[in-house]
C-alpha cells in the first residue's frame, strides 16, 4: 500500500510522490487530488474516457507487470493514498520519480517516459507483441478553464500531436509507444453550452465568446488560444522527460 503523505492541491506542480509496494520493491506513486469540480478526458485504464473526476494516480510497476486486474490494483493503491470517489489511474514500468513538468499561460503538463520500446502508429502487423523493455508515455495535463467535451477530446489529440513533435525534434524516429496515456483535466463547466458558431478550432479565437468561462472553451486546436498553450506545455515536458532516452 502507499506511504500516506498526501498533498491536496489543485495545482498539477504541487502533486505529491508517494510509494508502494510491489514484488517486495518500493516503488514511486505519483498522486496529483485536485478534488471535486473538474472533469477529466483520459484514456486510462481506470477512470478512462470523460466525467467527474477528483484524483489521478500514475503508478510504477516492474518490467512485465503480469497482473490480470490492473483495474483492481490502482483502485487499491488510490484508497491506500486515502482517495476517495471517482479518479484516473496510470500505469508505466518508466521511471515515476524522474518525472518532468512544464507549464504554459497556465496550462501544466507533467510526463513519465520510457521509449524502451516504439515505433510509428501505423506500422504495418498486428499487435500482441510482447514487451520487454519500459516503454510508456503518461501524460497529464491540466487546464485552468472549463472545456466542452469536444474540446476535451480535441485537447487529447493536441497532446498526442505534441508528444510526436518532441520525440521527433529528439530523433527518436517514432510518434510514440504502444502503450502511451493521456489525460486531460479542466474545471467542470457551470452550465450546459449553446453551440451557435462554427464547431472548428483553428483561426477560431475563443476569447471572443463570452460565455466559455462558464459553459466551456470550445476549442483546443493547436491554434487556439488554451490548445496552443497545451501544447507548449505538453511539448516541453515530453521533450525534457525523453532528451537522455534517445540514443543516436
Amino acid at each position: 500500500m502507499p506511504t500516506r503523505t498526501l498533498l491536496t492541491s489543485t495545482s498539477l506542480a504541487d502533486a505529491a510522490l508517494l510509494t508502494h509496494t510491489e514484488r517486495g520493491h518500493e516503488l514511486p506513486l505519483l498522486v496529483w487530488a485536485p478534488g471535486p469540480g473538474h472533469r477529466m478526458v483520459s484514456s486510462a485504464v481506470l477512470g478512462g474516457g470523460i466525467g467527474e473526476r477528483a484524483w489521478v494516480v500514475n503508478a510504477q510497476v516492474p518490467p512485465g507487470y503480469d497482473r490480470l486486474d490492473p483495474v483492481a490494483h490502482l483502485r487499491d493503491l488510490a484508497a491506500g493514498a486515502g482517495l476517495t470517489g471517482a479518479g484516473v489511474g496510470l500505469m508505466t514500468a518508466a521511471s515515476v520519480a524522474d518525472r518532468c513538468h512544464a507549464e504554459d499561460g497556465g496550462v501544466r503538463a507533467v510526463v513519465t517516459a520510457g521509449i524502451g520500446v516504439r515505433g510509428w502508429a501505423a506500422a504495418p502487423g498486428a499487435g500482441g507483441v510482447a514487451l520487454p523493455r519500459p516503454g510508456t508515455i503518461n501524460i497529464i495535463v491540466s487546464l485552468p478553464v472549463p472545456l466542452t467535451d469536444a474540446a476535451l477530446v480535441n485537447a487529447v489529440a493536441t497532446a498526442t500531436e505534441a508528444k510526436v513533435q518532441a520525440l521527433v525534434e529528439l530523433g527518436a524516429d517514432a510518434s510514440g509507444t504502444p502503450t502511451d496515456a493521456v489525460c486531460v483535466a479542466a474545471p467542470t463547466p457551470i452550465g450546459p453550452r449553446t453551440e451557435t458558431g462554427p464547431r472548428a478550432g483553428a483561426g477560431t479565437d475563443p476569447r471572443t465568446d463570452t460565455d466559455a468561462h462558464t459553459h466551456g472553451e470550445p476549442f483546443a486546436g493547436p491554434r487556439s488560444l488554451w490548445g496552443a498553450r497545451l501544447a507548449r506545455a505538453v511539448h516541453g515536458a515530453t521533450r525534457a522527460a525523453c532528451a537522455d532516452l534517445v540514443t543516436p
